[in-house]
């Protein structure tokens, strides 16, 4: 047996060792960097009082960031079926520490802030970067609970809702210099621990010619709209369950925090449960099936129960079908799209599956504003989720790789 022959796993088979460190390496760093994607949301209610913003001013500052790190992972995940996540993900991280160090003479400034947010949204990225790292080191058997266990690293949003605010009373400027030490820190084990598989196909056409055959795959849409129903109910609720449980149910702004905190904890708890299931049954009927929970939970969630104790149980059922299909979606992605492929789908799936979280909030305030309930909003959540149900059962499970 020649050298190049022990150095390269076979086909289907893996170095446990290596997918393991790359896996965990990937899950750190992927919820080190959405933490700082996520640094502005938890300060925002600062920023308005320093700055005397408008109500839009303050939304627009906490979006500006997220929807560039959506779109950003068009172009992230293209990059990296060519140049590997051994270059992208410190790269990507290290980067990210300069808009995380320019928040701090940018803050008392509007527009300062805004550009400082447009180039945070770079830490959003890394989703993509990531994906097609653990989708190559891990055989099809593991595949589904390797994804989902990196997908648990949206966490790093949970973390940063809880941590920064906190950290920020004993001085303002402490967790932007926290977050940069960490990713510092963490940009240089990257360049070490992460390794792109032996055998990965690197593909030899330009970016616009690899997004362009991605974005002609049906695959691809067909993806994306599933996971902007599950991904993208998880960024909506994460974005609008605080003033939902303040307005309808009259909490405390710290009560309707927690309580949303504990939305956000179940929907990454599920997520890598998601893969786990989608390793034993096809990832569609685990869509399915976890759609179908969502659909459920908001239709009891419509007509307006207590809280103490089925309004409770209604939203973090919710919460589980989400997290749930984000997972099972992923492993679908790894099912469905050529290999050298699956870093530039991600990117388009993760993209739209960050940009679907803003049209609901968008549209819970519009009819509450209107109409005084926000039952229509959880039907109108229901009608796609049973869609996507419907969808997931009866097309996907035939899609196969070279479709």
């Amino acid at each position: 047996m020649d050298t190049a022959s022990k150095q390269t796993p076979a086909p289907g088979r893996t170095d446990s060792a290596a997918a393991y460190r790359n896996l965990i390496t990937a899950t750190v760093g992927f919820a080190l960097t959405f933490w700082a994607w996520n640094l502005i949301s938890p300060l925002s209610g600062d920023f308005k009082e320093q700055l005397g913003l408008s109500s839009f001013q303050q939304s627009l500052l906490v979006a500006v960031p997220v929807l560039v790190g959506s779109l950003g992972r068009i172009p992230a995940g293209a990059l990296t079926d060519r140049f590997g996540a051994r270059l992208m993900f410190p790269l990507v991280s290290a980067l990210t520490v300069v808009p995380v160090l320019l928040l701090i003479p940018a803050k008392n400034s509007y527009g300062a802030m805004l550009a400082v947010g447009f180039l945070l949204g770079l830490g959003g990225t890394t989703f993509a970067i990531g994906i097609p790292l653990v989708n190559s080191w891990f055989p099809p058997a593991k595949r589904g609970l390797a994804l989902g266990v990196f997908g648990m690293g949206m966490g790093g949003v949970a973390l940063s809702g809880y941590f920064t605010p906190r950290i920020a009373e004993h001085d303002e400027n402490l967790p932007f210099w926290i977050v940069a030490g960490a990713l510092v820190v963490y940009s240089l084990l990257a360049a070490v621990l992460i390794t792109d598989r032996p055998d990965r196909k690197v593909p030899t056409e330009s970016l616009g010619t690899r997004l362009g055959r991605a974005g002609r795959l049906r695959v691809t849409w067909e993806l994306s709209a599933l996971y902007a129903i599950g991904f993208g109910g998880i960024v909506a609720f994460g974005v609008y369950l605080p003033t939902y449980l303040k307005t309808w149910y009259e909490m405390s702004p710290t009560e309707a925090g927690t309580k949303a905190a504990g939305f956000a904890l179940v929907t990454v708890v599920f997520r890598p449960v998601g893969g786990w299931l989608s390793d034993r049954f096809h990832p569609a009927l685990v869509t399915a099936v976890a759609l179908l929970l969502a659909a459920l939970m908001a239709i009891v969630q419509a007509f307006d129960p207590v809280l103490d104790p089925l309004g409770t149980i209604a939203l973090l059922g919710m919460a589980a079908g989400l997290g749930l299909s984000s997972g099972s979606v992923f492993a679908l992605v790894s099912q469905a799209t050529p290999q050298a492929q699956v870093g530039s789908v991600t990117g388009i799936v993760g993209a739209m599956g960050g940009l679907g979280g803003f049209v609901p909030p968008l549209v819970m305030g519009a009819i509450y504003s209107a109409k005084d309930s926000y039952s229509i909003g959880f039907m109108l959540l229901s009608d796609l989720a049973l869609a996507g149900c419907v969808y997931a059962y009866g097309r996907m499970r035939n899609v196969r790789a070279d479709t």
